[in-house]
């Protein structure tokens, strides 16, 4: 494995870390607890020593199996990376912006994007309980609230800082301008946004800013939730309280399977899986500090940490890339 510096932070974090959004179970078709578990315990067997989860994955559900996951382990070779600012239960009292109903359960839960002071320093509390920790290594808020100043938001981390609750803080999904205005208050570290094969958008204007301003990337879908594994090609059939049914419809897909067919023969050359070739081209790209894989089960775990034990050469990148330019 290889661990990377956080921008102006402190932390090196593992290149391949392992995120924890799909064994939360909602909007994924469910979750099974062993495998979810075990997954974590092979990942940290094989080096991955970050993992990035949020209060909204699962419900709650996805913090709490991380803290029990990590139970018995050195805590000081951990670096647990959280959010906060999707809220679920109520608390917000319809304040904040309304972002979508979420199914629990065949249950409609409205979640709402809000980061008050308040409730930034309860979420955090109650992630703190859920992770079984003291402190958080990432503190992220999880999406933009335009009801709250963002000067309020950060007066409430720089207040976690201060406390030793958080080690570094970072914002997730922000523009340039509003990592700008946040900046003015606290010192940002990351900026965690949606980056792959298929969604290069960022390479353009938010790249170029976070290196001059020495601000790590953090990419997440780099496998767009599955469908560069190829699998659902051959294997389309999802559970209908899967989101990835109306999330995989925005690309097209013929497309797709052409580009995963081409980069095959490179994968196949080179003794890899599809998922490991797409995800070390990920780790390669300027401006990426570390990028995130989720695992259902310890093999799947394992698959991507050993993304790191293989480079990919000059040659190997240029036609990686003529092959994605295809797409477009």
């Amino acid at each position: 494995m290889e661990y990377r510096k956080l921008g102006n932070s402190e932390l090196q974090l593992s290149t391949i870390t392992y995120g924890a959004f799909a064994i939360g179970g909602n909007m994924w078709g469910g979750n099974e607890k062993a495998d979810s578990i075990a997954s974590v315990h092979a990942s940290i067997d094989h080096g991955v020593t970050t993992i990035d989860t949020a209060p909204f994955y699962g419900f709650g559900l996805s913090e709490e199996m991380i803290g029990e996951a990590i139970k018995g382990q050195d805590r000081s070779k951990i670096q647990l990376l959280t959010k906060f600012g999707l809220v679920w239960d109520g608390s917000n009292n319809g304040k904040g912006d309304f972002f979508f109903d979420a199914d629990d359960n065949g249950k409609k839960l409205p979640i709402y994007k809000y980061s008050s002071k308040a409730n930034v320093i309860k979420e955090v509390e109650e992630s703190l309980k859920r992770l079984q920790t003291d402190y958080i290594d990432l503190l992220q808020i999880h999406w933009p609230d335009s009801t709250t100043p963002i000067s309020e938001t950060m007066e409430a981390v720089e207040t976690l800082i201060q406390q030793g609750k958080i080690r570094a803080f970072g914002v997730s999904n922000y523009s340039i301008p509003q990592i700008q205005e946040a900046q003015k208050t606290v010192q940002i570290s990351s900026n965690q946004v949606a980056y792959s094969m298929l969604n290069r958008k960022i390479e353009t204007d938010l790249i170029p800013f976070t290196v001059a301003e020495n601000i790590g990337i953090i990419a997440y879908s780099p496998m767009e939730r599955g469908l560069l594994t190829g699998k659902y090609f051959t294997d389309s059939k999802l559970k209908e309280n899967d989101h990835r049914n109306g999330y995989f419809g925005q690309f097209d897909l013929q497309k797709v399977k052409t580009l995963i067919e081409e980069l095959s023969s490179l994968a196949n050359a080179k003794h890899i899986s599809i998922s490991q070739l797409v995800l070390r081209w990920t780790t390669l790209q300027k401006g990426i500090a570390i990028v995130l894989a989720g695992a259902r089960n310890a093999e799947q775990a394992i698959s991507n940490a050993k993304t790191m034990d293989f480079d990919l050469s000059a040659s190997e990148l240029e036609f990686i890339n003529q092959a994605i330019s295809k797409i477009k």
